[in-house]
């Protein structure tokens, strides 16, 4: 699925749905370059091995898996510190849960934007998304405005610049455009706190099978017995 255009593109792939999508249009339209930030959480073995394989059925050749220690030293997140439980999605009340890592996208922000430098790319692709989503600070629309204005004034040429097409999109709208662009869905991995089966049961897995459900597809991905009650139809 690579993309004959010579210009180039990162993606931040995380291994999870929407990146995915994000990665399948980048693949589409770039020489596209993928990069993946293990920060420590509970799922980074899983979601690294999504991240390699999106990449291998996108044709993606050239990668870089990078560590953050600082995220997971930080705490702060149930995603991070152990101590913390996984909130199920009925747990969830108002305000930002648990779930959010502080200032997460910031990092991972600033290894694609160093990594574009180098290899000349001047897109870089974030799958944020702000509605149907957990209500993370750094996935509104004005966050990415200021940081592009510090991406510009912070590089060399002032040129790169950071997108997000799937922002303002639902969530069963980014898996109807996944099936179209032909993104492997059935790669990805959303779960917060299981790496074989999908729980179900936390925010994550809870809106990523109402968008299936939504979309009129099944989720092809393996979930535990008794999940959250949100299954996807066939």
């Amino acid at each position: 699925m690579a993309s004959s255009n010579h210009s180039r593109a990162v993606v931040l792939l995380s291994g999870g749905m929407d990146s995915c999508v994000c990665a399948a249009l980048a693949a589409r339209d770039f020489d596209a370059a993928a990069v993946h930030v293990s920060y420590g959480q509970r799922t980074e073995a899983r979601e690294r091995q999504s991240f390699e394989n999106i990449c291998d059925r996108l044709e993606i050749r050239e990668r870089l898996a990078v560590r953050n220690d600082a995220l997971r030293m930080i705490g702060g997140s149930a995603l991070t510190d152990e101590r913390l439980a996984v909130p199920t999605s009925q747990e969830i009340g108002e305000g930002v849960p648990v779930t959010y890592v502080p200032f997460r996208n910031a990092h991972f922000l600033a290894v694609a934007v160093s990594w574009a430098e180098v290899i000349g790319a001047e897109t870089i692709y974030i799958g944020a998304v702000e509605q149907d989503s957990s209500g993370y600070p750094d996935c509104r629309p004005a966050y990415y405005e200021a940081f592009n204005q510090v991406v510009k004034m912070g590089t060399k040429d002032g040129r790169i610049e950071i997108v997000t097409p799937l922002i303002g999109m639902r969530k069963a709208e980014i898996v109807r455009l996944g099936l179209e662009l032909g993104a492997p869905l059935d790669l990805t991995w959303s779960c917060y706190g299981e790496q074989e089966l999908a729980c179900g049961i936390c925010d994550s897995c809870r809106l990523r099978q109402q968008a299936f459900a939504a979309a009129g597809v099944k989720d092809p991905i393996p979930y535990k017995p008794l999940g959250s009650g949100f299954v996807a139809i066939s």
